[in-house]
């Protein structure tokens, strides 16, 4: 790589973090992002905005190593780390929390944010962590409903 392509690279990722990826609550939700990125049938990164100001190339790698750099900080978390990020990524979504956590644990999607070309002991040892997060997650939620008093169930009954 030419010292230009360099320096269009590094702009580019600080371009990344700065404009798109601080605007994140979740490290597990840059990860999902920049998985999105990605076609999923040729593996290259595609952002316009990026693309435009810095080049196809520089756009590519930048945001190929801020994938890598974020799968490796979340698969380095401890157990208990992971599961305040995953929690975090729930109560942020849109979605009911019930919902996500039961398809995240049956149709497992965060397996396709796992970027090509990392290590593979990292991607089962992730992988494995985040289907135990889930499911203490899961059971801490299951606990939560349990301790609501019968008194700020009525509300909802009298719907």
């Amino acid at each position: 790589m030419d010292l230009g392509n360099l320096v269009s690279t590094n702009h580019a990722y600080d371009d990344l973090l700065r404009r798109t990826l601080s605007g994140m609550q979740s490290e597990l939700a840059r990860l999902i992002y920049l998985a999105s990125t990605r076609d999923y049938n040729s593996g290259v990164y595609h952002h316009e905005g990026l693309e435009a100001r810095y080049g196809a190339a520089p756009a590519r790698i930048a945001l190929q190593a801020a994938h890598k750099d974020i799968f490796y900080r979340l698969a380095a978390l401890s157990l208990a780390g992971l599961v305040e990020e995953l929690d975090l990524y729930v109560r942020v979504s849109r979605e009911a929390p019930g919902g996500l956590i039961h398809a995240w644990q049956e149709l497992e999607p965060y397996r396709v944010a796992v970027p090509m070309g990392v290590d593979a002991t990292a991607v089962q040892l992730f992988l494995s962590n985040v289907r135990v997060a889930l499911e203490v997650l899961r059971f801490h939620q299951a606990r939560a409903r349990d301790r609501r008093p019968a008194s700020s169930l009525q509300p909802l009954l009298g719907r």
